[in-house]
């Protein structure tokens, strides 16, 4: 049986007045599974996961008007200046530009849901995001692998299956496959494994897009997912919990076990960059430029390295490989010296306290001059 979304319960927990909030239910009920997508292969619906996502978004930003003083009689008022000053309140919050864009897709898609498409501008329409430093990098500046925070996978996901056998399977398909979380929940090992050498990951990915993966001699982890899946769905999730709920046990048993940012710094997410760097080294011979090391690939390696991580991770553009290796350029650019702190603020005062003119004089980031005035806080 599908999973259905309780629109109703989430619209109703923001306290909308009637008006608006039946104005949102209904908005909400005919659009909220549409596809606005233009690179989704799927023909599907929207996840659950997602539809929730658009749901408690769309209506945070409207009691987030709410409360700044516009009284809003139905979601058909919002207008220009209402979206300026979402925009400028998230940034003044300290919002990633990338979060900000999340918000705005969404907010996108409810415009085109009441046929005011040219409503929704971009990120730069409403700020100059290169002066806040709210550029978005699609280049990974930091190793998310478990390797490089000194955890030992294989001893930490023998340790989670002690309190979940279940949680402990699905990390060892995502390290063992470099597969996303949600494709570990879904997977049907019996199902995706019919041919011997290629695993058909179809349920639970990205804008709907299959992928195969090699199975190689790792068909022993498929073995023991197999023998853990349900007879109702085939996956590794138990018959008695839904999607949702197993997903909040998910996060539960990882939290136990210190696999969060707060706690040893990694999250599951990082044993597919794990798996993903370990494909690069295996087709270059050298390690994957998020490591940091000095040895160069051949060209041609590196190319075809790339190709394979897009191809693995299920993407469709070759450049999305650095989101998992870095870049080369980008590595050689962090290790060169940073300015002191005296350079820091000695750029400071003659930018006259401007931070932004300070960060570009410095060829750095506002942030990377923010950590730095404020690696000078913590000294004194």
């Amino acid at each position: 049986m599908a999973a259905i979304l309780n629109v109703r319960a989430i619209v109703n927990s923001y306290g909308f007045g009637p008006e608006f909030r039946d104005a949102m239910l209904n908005l909400f009920d005919e659009n909220v599974a549409r596809v606005h997508s233009t690179t989704r292969v799927s023909g599907r619906a929207l996840s659950i996961k997602t539809q929730e996502y658009r749901v408690a978004k769309l209506c945070k930003a409207f009691r987030e008007l709410l409360d700044g003083g516009f009284f809003l009689r139905s979601p058909w008022s919002l207008k220009h200046k209402h979206v300026t000053f979402l925009v400028k309140s998230w940034v003044a919050a300290g919002q990633s530009g990338g979060t900000i864009e999340n918000k705005l897709t969404y907010l996108r898609a409810l415009a085109q849901w009441m046929g005011k498409r040219n409503l929704i501008g971009s990120l730069d329409d409403y700020v100059d995001r290169q002066a806040l430093g709210l550029k978005r990098s699609y280049v990974a500046t930091e190793d998310k692998s478990w390797s490089a925070h000194g955890v030992d996978a294989v001893a930490k996901i023998d340790e989670i299956a002690q309190t979940c056998p279940h949680t402990a399977v699905q990390l060892k398909l995502q390290a063992a496959f470099g597969l996303r979380i949600e494709e570990s929940f879904m997977l049907r090992p019996a199902e995706a494994a019919r041919s011997p050498r290629l695993l058909a990951v179809t349920r639970g990915t990205k804008g709907g897009r299959p992928r195969e993966v090699p199975i190689e001699t790792k068909i022993g982890i498929l073995e023991e997912a197999a023998g853990l899946s349900n007879g109702l769905t085939g996956s590794t999730v138990p018959a008695d919990r839904t999607l949702g709920q197993w997903r909040d046990w998910y996060y539960y048993v990882l939290e136990k076990h210190g696999i969060t940012k707060r706690g040893m710094g990694i999250t599951s997410h990082g044993l597919r960059h794990e798996y993903l760097q370990m494909l690069y080294k295996d087709t270059t011979g050298v390690p994957a430029p998020i490591k940091r090391a000095d040895a160069r690939p051949d060209p041609k390696l590196h190319e075809e390295a790339m190709r394979r991580v897009v191809e693995a991770a299920g993407h469709s553009r070759l450049n999305k490989s650095g989101a998992y290796l870095s870049t080369f350029a980008t590595q050689d650019r962090m290790q060169k010296k940073l300015p002191t702190i005296d350079d820091a603020q000695s750029a400071l005062t003659a930018a006259s306290g401007n931070k932004s003119h300070a960060a570009k004089a410095l060829g750095i980031s506002r942030q990377a001059l923010y950590r730095i005035l404020g690696s000078a806080g913590r000294g004194s």
